[in-house]
């Protein structure tokens, strides 16, 4: 037996041995290995190979990877994909023929507004899941809240290609000292990779001028350009190169321009710096009161139990509505308000939008035509006028689309919330605990248990009668007395409690009995379908009011065009027409109309465009204009502007900060509306209304307790 255990012993010694013995041999081959790749790749040619792959090596986490997938995500998404193509549409201006980074800026655009969102919702659903009309409205305004998220991050980087325009124009200053021509310039300047946003739209440019038909390819330029100021500076380059450059009072005309134009954007800059300043905060204020409203009921409901027939109830739900509203309205406004123009692009569909789709069809074309006014009307006149004061670049019979589908939609959401808010009122009946009113604090457990039980007991009765109008308040009591319906808990009461409660009984019921569709909601509902139709001209209006407020800084960048392009050769009063159309915002209907009319008479056409504007200090430009066809040379027509620069310069920072003043007033008076409502409308009154109207109720008891 020993013998088989040493047997048995000797079989583990050898595997370990032959084990130790394999690991050695194997540990011996890695370390010749080793040695031996270690001395390959001390050669040179490995090392060169090495740096170059540490040189192109990518991380594991690449934001850039990521971005470019999340776009291709969001592609495949139907509601996403919307705002994705509108962010395209903007960026791809700014991003010339840039295929890669149009597609990661628009991603990291709609990803940050989506990490902003997206908490957003779960706050909102967090504090309004109990109140689902609310949730689904403050939801929808989420839509609407997407626009601006974007908006303000599109304009981000179009005042990022402002500011390396200031930096690009500096380095043209050297470069055209040391090349003396502007294209040779403008292509040495682009090739700075530090600011590629200006590099791509200084390459078109420079394309635009070495092209076979530089006139046609500034004119396509014109309609993709990212802002004005780069439009002023390919046609300044486009006349110097064509005309030659001159000297000026001993410095060169082209940069002389060149320092007006970056003279304009420095004011620009500062303008929409301080625009934001002054709006940055009033968007925020005008949404916070939307998630005030659950907050401030609960708190209310908490400390002073009197109001919460209020606040539960159908006139708290009403305020509650009027408050979305008035918030929406203010938040509309204040977006058109703070808009600084900084992007001028149209990311509408202005092709085929939506409402061509709607009106395509057969039927709704033929309906929605009943409404447009003809052509050659007096109301078809006005419109025009309108939309021409608004800039909108809508037709008319998308306009009328908007307000009857407006209007529609404004009368079934006012029926809608008119049933809903009988609804409240009849729930309320049904669920508030039935008890007296309590001035301050709240029930305690044993009262609420009474209360919810004897709303029980009411509701027993208030099923057997509800609908049926005959009811009286003695035959509720004379059920109650007999025990009808199965109701015994009356039997033994006395007459005085019986008819207290047969009291708030029929009190309960004539609530529920009238609560329904009235006639009276039905015109109200007609009322606001009213004010749905003429919103969308009311809107046009309001644009038309703030357009008018920069008409002074418009005709001062007018100024400047005319300071540049006077001093060139072979300018005459035409071109500087055609310049000021293609620049103009608010003018351009007139001036269009002047340029049409100039082949058949310049002192006519010039005079018609008198007529037709009514702004002071354009009238003087245009009769300079005037003087200029035929009796002074352009030079001596506005030798003032030259002169008297500084004075012009100092009269646009002022005119800019009276700007300035005039939204930030308005703004405030709009953005501070709905924190207003909340605290007065929903807070304040129903407190200070409900408290004295409760206070006056228990007095009245009192003195009648006493007179028994």
């Amino acid at each position: 037996m020993s013998n088989a255990s040493e047997a048995s012993g000797a079989i583990p010694s050898n595997v370990l041995m032959y084990l130790l013995i394999g690991v050695g041999v194997i540990f011996f081959v890695i370390v010749l290995i080793y040695l031996s790749l270690r001395k390959r790749m001390q050669s040179a040619e490995v090392k060169h190979i090495k740096e170059l792959r540490e040189g192109t090596k990518v991380s594991t986490f690449s934001s850039e990877i990521m971005y470019q997938k999340l776009y291709v995500y969001y592609l495949k998404m139907p509601f996403i994909k919307r705002y994705l193509m509108k962010v395209r549409r903007k960026l791809e201006i700014i991003n010339i023929d840039d295929e890669y980074l149009t597609r990661k800026q628009a991603s990291k655009i709609l990803t940050r507004t989506f990490a902003i969102l997206l908490p957003l919702t779960v706050v909102i659903i967090a504090l309004t899941y109990s109140n689902y009309l609310l949730l689904c409205i403050l939801l929808i305004f989420e839509i609407f809240m997407i626009d601006t998220f974007i908006d303000g991050s599109v304009d981000k980087i179009d005042n990022k290609l402002l500011k390396q325009q200031i930096n690009f124009f500096s380095e043209i200053r050297h470069a055209y000292h040391e090349f003396n021509m502007v294209e040779e310039a403008i292509y040495q300047v682009a090739q700075d990779d530090e600011a590629p946003e200006m590099s791509r739209q200084a390459e078109k440019i420079y394309e635009v001028l070495i092209s076979d038909d530089p006139e046609g390819e500034l004119e396509k330029y014109y309609d993709v350009a990212p802002n004005s100021y780069l439009k002023e500076f390919a046609g300044v380059s486009y006349l110097t190169k064509e005309f030659g450059d001159r000297k000026v009072d001993g410095a060169s005309l082209y940069l002389k321009n060149l320092n007006n134009i970056t003279q304009e954007m420095q004011l620009e800059i500062l303008k929409r710096d301080k625009l934001d300043y002054v709006f940055q905060s009033l968007s925020v204020i005008s949404i916070v009161p939307m998630l005030g409203l659950e907050p401030i009921k609960n708190w209310a409901v908490s400390q002073f139990s009197f109001t919460e027939g209020f606040y539960m109830g159908k006139n708290g739900m009403l305020v509650q509505i009027l408050i979305l509203v008035m918030t929406f309205i203010c938040y509309t406004l204040t977006r058109k308000l703070k808009d600084n123009g900084s992007t001028t692009i149209n990311t509408k569909n202005t092709e085929n939008p939506w409402q061509a789709k709607v009106y395509k069809i057969k039927p709704i074309k033929k309906f929605v035509d009943l409404f447009i006014p003809k052509q050659g009307t007096k109301e078809y006149r006005k419109l025009q006028q309108l939309m021409k004061d608004a800039a909108t670049s809508d037709k008319p019979e998308w306009i009328y689309v908007n307000r009857i589908c407006l209007c529609i939609v404004t009368f079934v959401v006012s029926v809608i919330i008119c049933i809903q808010l009988h609804n409240v009122a009849i729930k309320y009946v049904y669920t508030e605990p039935t008890t007296d009113y309590d001035i301050i604090g709240q029930m305690t457990d044993k009262d609420r248990r009474n209360a919810e039980e004897l709303t029980e007991l009411d509701n027993k009765y208030l099923k057997q009668y509800k609908g049926n109008t005959n009811i009286t308040e003695q035959n509720i009591a004379r059920d109650m007395e007999r025990g009808n319906f199965g109701i015994k808990e009356y039997i033994d009461s006395t007459s005085e409690e019986i008819e207290v409660a047969s009291e708030r009984v029929y009190q309960k019921l004539q609530t529920i009995n009238s609560e329904y569709l009235k006639w009276f909601e039905i015109l109200i509902g007609m009322v606001l379908g009213v004010v749905g139709y003429m919103g969308p001209i009311w809107m046009l209006k309001f644009q038309a009011i703030i357009r008018k407020l920069e008409m002074e800084d418009e005709v001062m960048q007018f100024q400047t065009i005319i300071l540049m392009l006077m001093r060139i050769e072979r300018v005459n009063v035409e071109i500087i027409l055609e310049w000021l159309e293609r620049y103009a915002n608010i003018f351009k209907a007139p001036i269009s109309k002047c340029v049409n009319n100039y082949e058949s008479g310049p002192w006519e056409a010039l005079e018609q465009l008198k007529e037709d504007v009514s702004y002071q200090q354009f009238i003087r430009i245009v009769e300079s204009l005037q003087a200029a066809v035929e009796k002074i040379p352009i030079v001596d027509a506005f030798d003032e502007l030259d002169t008297e620069r500084d004075y012009y310069q100092a009269k646009r920072k002022e005119s800019n900060d009276r700007l300035i003043s005039r939204k930030g007033m308005i703004g405030k008076a709009i953005g501070f509306a709905p924190m207003v409502i909340l605290f007065v409308g929903y807070l304040i009154v129903p407190l200070v209304f409900i408290g004295m109207t409760s206070m006056s109720s228990s007095f009245s008891t009192m003195s009648s307790m006493r007179s028994m």
